[in-house]
């Protein structure tokens, strides 16, 4: 080893150290600004409107439970979490079993003049957002006897977040071999039993990023169910929630708990699926 280069060993070394504080420095101001508002948030579910106007950022006076409580049974929970749920669990599954087809039957299509026009065509509903087009959607939903179903909101979902779905199952559809098709071809095997067996098992890191991006997409729909559940019966918890947001006031003490209620179960969703959730962007990203 020459002396010039065990010279250059520590300052590579102080120059790394240097990179890697200056990193947890930059990581850790950017975890105090998103923490900081989830901090507001929970600590102002316990005080009065007059405690939070005087001291917004310090601790409450007491940890009352009661709040959540009276929240809870405020906003209807059970009912409002249920059909959320159902909205949710509908768009995901409606996403991923069109869009992994689709995508896989477009990318290994792709030099057909058919086949690009069709993903061509389905990709420019990521160019407009459905907003532009409620009244004549609104219409449609009116048309076909779905008001105030979830089932409306469902399809909806399904139909603005396909696009996107399609595009991702397509380029990661590139990464599967085509040997493996040839040879479940050579078995005997059909068209749809290969992609069952064979290709959608290899799409599992596209499948749970689609899923993990449209349960949010679908947790925190707030438009779809405001134009097409009427009845409260139907609504969500995001409805609930608005009901304190009134013409000249906002109810304060009911909105912070609500909210807290309303985010909870998507903070459970992540700390169970973390893990995956992480393994899927990023073997999907890989892909």
């Amino acid at each position: 080893m020459s002396a010039s280069t065990v010279i250059r060993m520590p300052s590579l070394r102080r120059s790394r150290r240097r990179t890697s504080i200056l990193a947890l420095i930059v990581l850790s101001i950017l975890a105090v600004l998103v923490l900081v508002p989830i901090y507001y948030l929970v600590v102002t579910t316990f005080k009065s409107p007059a405690e939070a106007a005087a001291n917004p950022m310090g601790l409450p006076a007491s940890f009352d439970l009661t709040v959540y409580v009276d929240a809870f049974l405020k906003m209807e929970y059970p009912r409002a979490f249920l059909n959320t749920f159902l909205i949710t669990v509908g768009s995901v599954a409606g996403v991923v079993l069109l869009g992994a087809p689709a995508g896989y039957a477009l990318s290994r299509k792709s030099g057909s003049r058919v086949a690009s026009i069709a993903f061509l065509t389905l990709l420019s509903g990521l160019m407009f957002p459905y907003q532009m087009s409620i009244l004549g959607l609104y219409e449609v939903v009116k048309a076909l006897g779905l008001m105030n179903s979830l089932l409306a909101v469902i399809l909806i979902n399904v139909a603005v977040n396909l696009p996107f779905a399609t595009l991702l199952f397509h380029a990661f559809t590139t990464t599967v071999p085509r040997e493996l098709e040839e040879a479940a071809g050579i078995d005997g095997a059909g068209a749809i039993r290969t992609f069952v067996t064979i290709v959608f098992p290899l799409l599992r890191p596209a499948v749970v990023t689609v899923a993990i991006l449209n349960t949010l997409s679908a947790w925190n729909d707030f438009m779809g169910p405001l134009y097409f559940l009427q009845s409260r019966e139907k609504q969500v918890i995001l409805q609930e929630v608005y009901r304190n947001i009134g013409q000249f006031s906002i109810d304060w003490t009911s909105l912070f708990p609500m909210m807290v209620l309303g985010v909870l179960p998507l903070v459970v969703f992540y700390l169970i699926l973390q893990r995956q959730v992480i393994g899927g962007v990023a073997g999907s990203i890989k892909g």
